[in-house]
C-alpha cells in the first residue's frame, strides 16, 4: 500500500503522517510513507486544504485530521477490507 500524506509541514501535517503510520504498523499493513510537501505536487493531486491523505492514489481525507480509529477504517478499505 503506498500512503502519501501532504501537507508543508505544518504541525496538522506531522500529526497526520505520525497517526497513519501508527495505524498502518497497528493493522500489520505493507507500506510506505510518502510526506510530500512540495506545494506544487499537492496542487497537481487536487489538494486545497491541508493535510490531506492519499492512499493507493485515491485522496481519503482532506483539511482535517481524521480519529485514529477512521484512519484504520480507510486503510482497511485500501486493502479491500482484509486485516
Amino acid at each position: 500500500m503506498e500512503i502519501q500524506v501532504l501537507g508543508t509541514g505544518c504541525p496538522n501535517c506531522i500529526k497526520l503522517a505520525t497517526q497513519t503510520e501508527q495505524a498502518a504498523q497497528e493493522l500489520g499493513a505493507t507500506f510506505t510513507l510518502e510526506k510530500v510537501t512540495d506545494i506544487t505536487k499537492i496542487m497537481e493531486a487536487g489538494i486545497l486544504k491541508t493535510p490531506a491523505l492519499v492512499v493507493d492514489g485515491v485522496v481519503r481525507v482532506s483539511g482535517r485530521i481524521p480519529s485514529m480509529d477512521e484512519i484504520k477504517e480507510l486503510l482497511m478499505a485500501a486493502q479491500g477490507g482484509a486485516k
